[in-house]
């Protein structure tokens, strides 16, 4: 590392050890090799790195070594880089598969679209000295949206009637941001609830993570559509419910529960909640079942999805 850098941080952060000051980055193709101490140089600024960021799945935490929190010492402003890292996998739809990707251009493409609109993370991308696109994206403080959806400590009925209004506003917002990228012809291509981050203190739902793509003959729009779908399901019986779970938990509704009424995209997850929840209005159990092995018909857009949703919310939370 160079003595100006080191002087750099000495200046902005006098309290970092300098014994642990690593090495000036200017390419950040080996992302694996970037840890804390060192500094990444990229378009005029200088980004101390102080860990990998990770998500937590299935109560797990998994690693995202290409993604690196950082303190910018030019600013003092902390900031998340995203550096590039390539990876294809297949989902399965049911009988379709969909080849997935990661794009970092197309993240780098929408984060300059949606800049000003708060229902998506912020951010810059700035090209390292090789060419490659690092995002330089604006930290959100918040939780993500099932998170604060169990954080709700209410019996499943209070929870639906007292909490759910909101979060179902909030959600259907959160919906339009979606709406507003297919309208120009953009997937978010993650659309999972965990990307899906409410803000603490303003209470609005802001998108993240948008540099997966995918290939669909079928719907270009599909995978987004589905992703809404497993959201809306969390929400609505605040939780995920599995054939598994139910036989023990709803002993005297388990049996109603038809193949029919799973999910096509996960065969184990009850879509049609309202079995087990008769008190859920039936307009909010036929927008969950577009989504379930019995589904006749598919949601073609994201409109379709939030026309359909409006009334749902206009019948849970009526004007004063």
């Amino acid at each position: 590392m160079t003595v100006d850098v080191r002087e750099l941080i000495r200046e902005a952060m006098p309290d970092f050890p300098m014994a642990r000051c690593g090495r000036l980055v200017t390419d950040t193709s080996e992302f694996m090799r970037i840890d804390y101490g060192d500094v990444i140089q990229i378009g005029g600024n200088h980004y101390l790195v102080f860990k990998d960021e990770a998500e937590r799945r299935f109560g797990l935490e998994d690693p995202k070594y290409w993604v690196k929190r950082c303190r910018c010492l030019e600013s003092g402003e902390s900031k998340i880089l995203k550096l590039v890292f390539h990876e294809n996998f297949t989902l399965h739809l049911g009988a379709i598969e969909v080849q997935c990707y990661r794009s970092p251009q197309k993240e780098a493409r929408i984060l300059l679209e949606v800049r000003g609109d708060i229902r998506f993370m912020q951010g810059v991308p700035m090209n390292d000295e090789k060419g490659n696109v690092v995002r330089i994206l604006d930290i959100i403080r918040g939780k993500p949206i099932d998170a604060v959806a169990d954080a709700i400590d209410a019996d499943h009925e209070t929870y639906f009637r007292e909490h759910f209004p909101d979060l179902l506003a909030r959600f259907i917002s959160a919906c339009e941001g979606i709406e507003s990228l297919h309208a120009r012809y953009e997937k978010h291509g993650d659309v999972r609830r965990d990307h899906l981050l409410v803000e603490h203190g303003t209470g609005q739902c802001r998108w993240i993570d948008f540099d997966y793509a995918f290939q669909s003959h079928e719907n270009p729009f599909g995978l987004d559509l589905f992703g809404l779908g497993n959201i809306l399901l969390f929400l609505t019986g605040k939780g995920i419910h599995t054939v598994q779970d139910i036989a023990r938990t709803f002993p005297d509704q388990a049996h109603t529960v038809t193949e029919s009424d799973l999910s096509l995209m996960f065969n184990y997850r009850v879509m049609n909640v309202r079995k087990l929840y008769p008190y859920i209005p039936v307009e909010l159990e036929r927008v969950l079942q577009h989504f379930s092995v019995g589904a006749n018909i598919f949601y073609e857009s994201t409109s379709e999805f939030i026309a359909d949703l409006r009334p749902v919310l206009r019948q849970l939370r009526p004007a004063p």
